[in-house]
């Protein structure tokens, strides 16, 4: 008798793991909770990604090169395949995001100041359909009295912006003391501005990206190797009050961008062309 149960009970084990386990049937489908998912390798003419937005009505990703290369959106599927490339009449001195809003303008965030020098910044508001019409909203920062300032309050480099109810948010990344990150407000139409300080939050890390999802009820943040995810947001101009949670990614590098494909489902960039995707829940 012991000679059996000795032999079935190692078997049963082995039934109830595998019986037990899920199947995991469909590889298109949103990674698993708190996963990082490595989706693709971006295409070769993307060589420095440093913003990322989702087109649902493309089901598909733009993109685009950081400072000092052309002025082109880069449309490109989860495979990384190219589908169209979109050149725009504009500089690229330092782009450094990207952001949607509700009527699908893209706004392209030339806004990387690394020496905190530069006295007029840009971000450009187009329809991907009409790419020869382009509004500049420029701007300088209310509280930057000084070009460069003191090394110690070097926080004025923003590669971060989001959309929402009809503003556009700023994130800076500190290269001071790489602690803080301030909070600016701009409106989303051309024009020129002095770009609003709102408040900051010692978040302990430069940010490199951000995003909002589309009420307004979570905001994104990405730093190199990690997502920083403020959730029951009441007022995007402070996002930092909501609850927040902290997720490692270091798996992707380092991660450039990020945006939300859905309200459930991230996809992020990183600068050495890798293309993922992160779920929330």
């Amino acid at each position: 008798m012991l000679k059996i149960l000795a032999f079935f009970i190692p078997v049963l084990v082995v039934l109830f793991y595998f019986l037990g386990r899920p199947f995991d049937t469909n590889t298109s489908a949103s990674p698993a909770a708190g996963k990082l998912v490595r989706l693709a390798k971006l295409p070769s003419q993307v060589s420095e990604s440093s913003g990322v937005e989702f087109i649902p009505e493309r089901d598909a990703y733009i993109t685009h090169n950081d400072a000092g290369n052309k002025p082109y959106l880069y449309l490109v599927d989860r495979k990384g395949k190219l589908l169209e490339t979109i050149k725009l009449s504009l500089p690229n001195v330092d782009w450094e995001d990207l952001a949607r809003d509700s009527d699908g303008n893209i706004y392209i965030a030339d806004t990387g100041n690394n020496n905190n020098k530069r006295k007029e910044l840009a971000i450009y508001k187009l329809q991907l359909d009409k790419p020869d019409q382009i509004e500049a909203i420029r701007f300088t920062y209310e509280d930057q009295k000084k070009y460069p300032p003191a090394e110690k309050d070097m926080n004025f480099d923003v590669e971060a912006i989001f959309w929402q109810g009809g503003k556009l948010y700023l994130v800076s990344k500190d290269r001071g003391k790489k602690v803080t990150a301030k909070v600016y407000e701009l409106p989303d139409s051309g024009g020129q501005y002095k770009a609003k300080l709102l408040g900051s939050h010692k978040l302990g890390v430069p940010v490199t990206g951000a995003a909002s999802n589309a009420d307004g009820s979570a905001v994104a943040l990405v730093s190199e190797g990690a997502l920083h995810v403020f959730s029951n947001v009441d007022n995007p101009g402070s996002f930092y009050k909501g609850d927040y949670q902290k997720m490692g990614i270091k798996k992707a590098g380092q991660t450039e961008a990020v945006a939300f494909e859905n309200e459930n489902t991230l996809v992020i960039t990183s600068e050495d062309g890798g293309l993922f995707r992160f779920s929330l829940n």
